[in-house]
């Protein structure tokens, strides 16, 4: 995965990162050198993290960049937190190592996107169009509502048409609800695989296995402490299905 950064902010304290998140609330952080990921700067305050500066720096809005090197495969992720969250792509590049299958990641994926927000921001569309890229995989917000399902629908159908266009294929990367609202569970299910269904894309149902996990066991684990976006595990889970479904062997 491939990103260039115009400028890194060094965060000094906690007071300094309270102001900072009322300027710009969301963030690329990284924390003593490991992985670059996006999170709620207020999550990293309240969280107990340490103040030192050599803790935590903050980087502002990547500019997204192709990753174009030699690779078996070449994969274009769209989506939003639930992307970037425990570096899901990268998680997704290790199975291809351990199975001797090189994939080079691209992302475009900010906070609280939905399809609607990517296709009109004109990122996507480039990055599409060199025909670089095998497989596109897309998600947005769990989308079991009218209004969501229905920009899932509208706005994956046109990344499908523009991915068969240029020889990708599209596939949907289902995710899930806040653990608050489980109850709509079944609704974010039937709304991705009416998608895929619709425009005959790809599935990688996430979130139907983790519903299945949970009846199961009632070990919730694979949410994360905001009983919304994944712990390490639910990453790791979602790595392997989508790595799975798109037979990357």
């Amino acid at each position: 995965m491939t990103y260039r950064f115009n400028k890194e902010v060094t965060i000094l304290s906690v007071e300094e990162a309270t102001i900072c998140s009322i300027l710009y609330p969301i963030y690329y952080v990284q924390i003593k050198g490991m992985t670059i990921f996006r999170i709620l700067l207020f999550t990293l305050i309240i969280s107990g993290c340490s103040n030192k500066a050599s803790d935590y720096t903050v980087v502002p809005e990547p500019e997204f960049v192709i990753n174009d090197a030699p690779a078996d495969y070449h994969l274009l992720f769209i989506g939003n937190s639930l992307t970037y969250s425990n570096n899901l792509p990268q998680t997704i590049t290790d199975l291809g190592l351990g199975n001797d299958v090189t994939i080079a990641a691209t992302v475009v994926a900010r906070g609280n996107y939905a399809l609607i927000d990517h296709w009109n921001d004109g990122v996507i569309q480039p990055f599409i169009e060199t025909g670089l890229f095998d497989y596109v995989i897309v998600q947005q917000g769990p989308s079991s509502q009218p209004e969501g399902r229905q920009l899932l629908l509208d706005y994956g159908q046109l990344i499908s048409d523009l991915c068969t266009a240029n020889n990708s294929q599209l596939a949907y990367y289902m995710v899930w609800p806040a653990l608050e609202n489980y109850n709509t569970f079944d609704g974010v299910i039937e709304s991705y695989t009416l998608a895929a269904e619709m425009n005959n894309d790809l599935l990688c149902p996430v979130g139907a296995v983790w519903k299945s996990y949970f009846t199961q066991t009632n070990d919730f684990s694979y949410y994360g402490p905001d009983g919304f976006h994944p712990s390490v595990a639910g990453s790791q889970v979602a790595a392997e299905i989508i790595y799975n479904n798109l037979g990357l062997n």
